[in-house]
């Protein structure tokens, strides 16, 4: 059996992952969903990183999966402990050097029009836990987002790009198109949106066990 290490988004919390957890642990997994520092003016990657090094302890067989900005998290991860598998969900993909602030222009990103951020992020999740998820917000003011992403490449580990066909935060062609400059990989996909954990929990757990069997 496998561990999970979940790291979420910008502005996200352990909360984000509620749903997912049960249905890797139902199936007989681990799961470690650390919550980065982002509330902390001081915390940059080095902070980001051994938060999550912290939470896993001596688990091993590691599959760390990081959701959108979560992605220059999960590979940090691989360079300090042995990892099976990377799996960036929705992903933010950085590379060597590179500020998260200037990943946006960098990757020629353009914002969807006329979309709340409610129809961006939220496409198919239940009304109910949509309200929910407003609670469990947080203001992110860490440092990371100016300093250089610190891996001189990318970890010698396997690593898989998932992204969801109803993407309206990043579209699929948008991913794959980032994915294949990158990384050099075909990503593969899912029903859902932007918050897939939210959306798809059972159908995202489907692929995440699949992927340490290959």
């Amino acid at each position: 059996m496998a561990t999970f290490v979940l790291i979420h988004g910008g502005g996200g919390s352990a909360w984000d992952w509620h749903l997912l957890v049960p249905e890797l642990t139902g199936r007989g997994h681990d799961v470690v969903v650390p919550e980065l520092p982002i509330e902390d003016s001081s915390a940059g990657f080095p902070e980001f990183c051994q938060t999550v090094v912290d939470a896993i302890g001596d688990r091993r067989d590691l599959v760390v999966v990081g959701h959108s900005y979560g992605a220059f998290t999960a590979p940090l991860i691989a360079d300090k402990l042995p990892v099976r598998r990377i799996v960036l969900l929705t992903p933010m993909i950085p590379k060597p050097g590179e500020r998260p602030g200037d990943w946006w222009a960098n990757t020629g990103y353009r914002s969807p029009k006329g979309l709340s951020e409610e129809q961006q992020f939220y496409n198919g999740v239940p009304a109910e836990v949509v309200a929910e998820a407003a609670t469990h917000s947080r203001d992110q003011v860490s440092a990371e987002g100016n300093e250089p992403w610190p891996l001189d490449a990318w970890p010698d580990v396997p690593t898989t790009v998932l992204i969801a066909r109803e993407d309206r935060f990043f579209p699929a062609d948008f991913q794959r198109r980032v994915a294949a400059d990158r990384l050099g990989t075909v990503p593969d996909d899912i029903e859902g949106g932007h918050a897939v954990p939210l959306s798809h929990p059972k159908q995202l757990a489907d692929c995440l066990i699949a992927y340490p069997l290959r």
